[in-house]
């Protein structure tokens, strides 16, 4: 009863977090950023500001390894992601042969299929708030400082490069840097805890 309730209060905090962001406006974000300060504040000031990014990349993809781990039935996923494949393959095959019977037979099973990938979709949902509650503070904190600061990274090919220099649209170099920061990362992390699919 209790895990239920810290798990339905988390869901509520997440999504209110990523919906916040959304609708919430610069106030909004601002107070979120305000509040995490002192938690991420030390580390930039400790470090240069793009090893600051990397360190918190490398901590957020742990995190987010670690509630996937522990929130998602991977045996259940691998199972379903099998079943889906088997599918689409004798679907597949059966258009391709014009094959009615089968295709009748798979028409007849397509109910359950998307029953089945709505399960995996839930499955994938909810780690999405646990997630949101650690990482939206953490991408509002560095926009915000981010705002008062000036800080470069040097990009290979493209030299000295100020980290606020927009991508496409309102994406940051920064984002760009953490993205690259973490992926290699929670990659190895994934494969230490033996997470995802088939």
């Amino acid at each position: 009863m209790l895990r239920k309730t810290v798990e339905n209060a988390a869901l509520v905090i997440g999504f209110s977090l990523l919906f916040g962001i959304m609708l919430g406006g610069e106030s909004f974000r601002s107070s979120i950023a305000s509040a995490v300060n002192f938690i991420f504040a030390p580390l930039a000031e400790a470090i240069p500001f793009y090893m600051a990014i990397f360190v918190m990349a490398t901590v957020t993809g742990l995190y987010a390894a670690l509630i996937q781990k522990y929130t998602i039935n991977w045996e259940m996923m691998r199972k379903v992601q099998g079943r889906l494949r088997e599918f689409q393959k004798e679907y597949k095959e059966a258009m391709k042969t014009n094959n009615k019977y089968k295709l009748k037979k798979l028409e007849e099973e397509r109910a359950e299929i998307m029953q089945i990938q709505g399960e995996v979709s839930k499955q994938q949902f909810k780690p999405m708030a646990y997630i949101a509650i650690l990482s939206v503070p953490l991408f509002m904190w560095i926009y915000m400082y981010m705002g008062g600061h000036d800080f470069s990274i040097v990009v290979p090919f493209s030299g000295t490069i100020d980290l606020k220099t927009k991508i496409v649209g309102p994406i940051q170099w920064w984002f760009i840097w953490y993205f690259l920061a973490s992926m290699p990362v929670s990659q190895m992390i994934r494969k230490v805890l033996d997470i995802g699919g088939a």
